[in-house]
């Protein structure tokens, strides 16, 4: 039982600490939430997505990300690409605040799905959560050997708590960004970490 706990807490620290850092994904997931658009269903495409991931890497799954290196190429140039047209759509809204006034006047269907796509799109054509999650946990969690599954099942349940306070944890926020100015900054910092992170990843391939 003591073993099993350990491994479990092994994997929920080492998950946390890989999906904690800053990026692509986090960046939506707050902004999201501030909004209070579609936050449980990108929160939990976000968690489940993190699930499915970790349970290829714990499965071994993890060599064929480093047989099929083309493939990762490939998702990379399409998720910086993707980033890049986030990013300077993020730009647009901090030169132009009306247009995000617009935005949120649209129906709420539209809105969510344009939330539930640029959220799969963000998670899946992000070649390092192949890299990280798959590769690399895949790789720490086959030490633990038979407790490799509990290993990922900690890693899993740090994805679901992170994801849940981030998204559901951000309204909190949205009392200090009543003001459009404050919007304006919010933008600004989503712009420039999808623009960092979309050309990251386009010379990293």
């Amino acid at each position: 039982m003591t073993a099993s706990l350990t491994a479990a807490a092994a994997g929920f620290g080492t998950g946390l600490s890989l999906i904690v850092a800053i990026g692509a994904q986090n960046a939506f997931v707050l902004r999201q939430g501030i909004r209070r658009d579609a936050v449980l269903a990108v929160v939990g495409i976000c968690a489940l997505s993190d699930a499915v991931l970790i349970a290829l890497g714990v499965g071994g799954v993890g060599a064929l990300v480093v047989a099929w290196p083309g493939a990762v190429t490939a998702v990379g140039w399409i998720g910086g690409a993707f980033l890049l047209c986030y990013g300077a759509l993020a730009a647009r809204r901090v030169l132009r605040p009306g247009d995000a006034a617009l935005q949120t006047e649209g129906d709420s269907t539209g809105s969510r799905r344009r939330a539930v796509l640029t959220c799969l799109a963000l998670t899946w054509l992000n070649p390092h959560v192949y890299l990280d999650t798959v590769l690399l946990l895949g790789s720490v969690a086959a030490d633990r050997g038979p407790l490799r599954w509990t290993f990922g099942l900690g890693a899993t349940l740090a994805s679901l708590v992170w994801f849940v306070a981030l998204g559901f944890g951000a309204r909190l926020l949205s009392r200090f960004l009543a003001r459009p100015a404050a919007w304006r900054v919010l933008d600004g910092l989503v712009a420039v970490t999808m623009l960092a992170m979309g050309a990251l990843l386009i010379a990293g391939t």
